[in-house]
């Protein structure tokens, strides 16, 4: 599996490529070309067209959850290819109006509008996008220091109500030797993530994490996370976009963190 970094809040110095505080990661596994989440703005497409990589050849864009630093991309991607059948894959949750204090942070297209653009998959089971790589869906809570904590409001029917982020999942990519896990966020907790893809793939070994971790003051919880993943015995962690430096700094003590920036490409 090949995964290029399109998007991320950094850049490498002297790398002349566009960051912004959003995520899309451009991945291929056995053939299959696959976009996790679009980023917020044309910045994606425009670093592909850097790196040679046609985003006219995707097969799936699988989106981790329904922010619009994750999916405002949508805009662009639908100008550049407006002949794309592309199947997009999601939470049901993940196409439905989101706001806080009274501002829209949802999906530029909601479901009905995909319907009409792409082959909308939505999933709160798990489901497989690649012969080795497999959505999660919705993911249980399974760590007492990861509870869901609601932002803003999504609308149910004709009312609105609090936003817990059920729509929040990952991808895990499964070898012989064990699982990756690829991650958007993190809102449901990269521990609770963790803990889901190994019940998903029947796999104990946790090879590396690359993602966002939400993770951005130090407190207990940061405490009780290194030490879930110290404890799993992970490789390799490249912790990016919602992650902050601080936390980063702290994980670095004990764990085997990564920088990650535009251009990074992981092989695993």
């Amino acid at each position: 599996m090949k995964l290029k970094v399109l998007v991320d809040n950094n850049t490498y110095i002297d790398q002349y490529y566009l960051g912004e505080p959003a995520v899309s990661y451009y991945i291929e596994d056995e053939g299959t070309k696959i976009l996790l989440d679009v980023g917020y703005s044309d910045i994606y497409i425009k670093n592909a067209h850097a790196f040679g990589i046609d985003l006219g050849d995707v097969d799936k864009i699988v989106i981790s959850h329904g922010h619009d630093d994750h999916t405002r991309g949508f805009n662009y991607y639908f100008n550049e290819f407006p002949q794309s059948q592309i199947d997009v894959v999601g939470h049901p949750d993940a196409f439905k109006e989101k706001v806080f204090d009274g501002v829209k942070i949802c999906s530029p297209l909601l479901a009905e509008d995909l319907k009409r653009q792409c082959n909308l998959i939505l999933s709160k089971g798990s489901y497989k996008v690649s012969e080795n790589i497999t959505f999660l869906g919705q993911i249980p809570i399974s760590n007492n220091f990861e509870a869901r904590e609601g932002i803003g409001q999504q609308k149910e029917g004709d009312h609105f109500v609090e936003d817990l982020l059920l729509d929040d999942s990952a991808l895990v990519y499964q070898t012989p030797k064990g699982i990756y896990v690829i991650t958007g966020c993190s809102h449901s907790g990269i521990c609770n993530i963790v803990q889901y893809a190994k019940e998903v793939t029947g796999q104990k070994k946790v090879l590396g994490i690359i993602g966002g971790f939400h993770l951005f003051d130090l407190n207990d919880r940061v405490k009780q996370t290194i030490d879930y993943l110290f404890k799993e015995n992970i490789e390799a962690f490249y912790p990016c976009h919602c992650t902050s430096f601080e936390v980063r700094a702290e994980m670095s003590k004990t764990l085997n963190v990564n920088e990650v920036g535009v251009g990074l490409e992981v092989n695993w």
